[in-house]
């Protein structure tokens, strides 16, 4: 697949089945992720990768009791239901700022890096014939999902996201064009 045939046929697709990515192509996935526009090179990002079954069974509990405990209500139960059974991969991307360093870059510079991580892995997914989608939801912030992933809590003092990417085997989301030039 080329580049810009890739870049310009990616859609999101949420019908993922298995088989999930390999070692092989997860490796690939990661590799394009850390070579996105960083200023300072701060790598202000982090990846936590859930494939087995006990860790998506854990994933799928833990937003079912961030439902819970935040009472979110009926309707996002069964969200948090159909999310957490959604993929055989679930990628946490997290933003953590890093401060760490003589001449930190701003953090909006920083979240972007992130942003570009988390599309890199899309886009070495799909070109590995994988449908994917990033989602976030209501549940971002549960301290209950920020423990599972890591979450610092300095970061939990500033802006520190983590949003997920599912990956999987798809029917072929509908590709739309964007661009006519009639």
């Amino acid at each position: 697949m080329d580049a810009l045939h890739l870049l310009t046929t990616r859609r999101s697709s949420k019908k993922l089945t298995a088989p999930a990515p390999n070692a092989e192509q997860l490796e690939a996935m990661l590799q394009a992720a850390t070579q996105v526009p960083d200023h300072g090179n701060m790598r202000p990002f982090r990846f936590t990768v859930i494939q087995s079954a006990e860790g998506l069974q854990r994933f799928r509990e833990i937003l079912c009791r961030t439902v819970t405990e935040l009472n979110f209500g009926d309707d996002a139960m069964r969200k948090a239901e159909r999310v957490g059974s959604m993929a055989p991969m679930v990628i946490g991307v997290t933003f953590a700022p890093n401060r760490e360093v003589a001449k930190p870059k701003p953090e909006w510079e920083q979240m972007l890096s992130a942003g570009c991580a988390a599309y890199g892995l899309q886009l070495a997914a799909s070109a590995q014939g994988f449908d994917n989608v990033w989602i976030t939801g209501m549940w971002v912030n549960s301290p209950l999902l920020r423990e599972a992933f890591g979450c610092l809590d300095k970061d939990k003092n500033h802006r520190a996201d983590d949003d997920r990417l599912f990956c999987g085997r798809g029917g072929g989301a509908k590709k739309i064009p964007i661009w006519n030039n009639s």
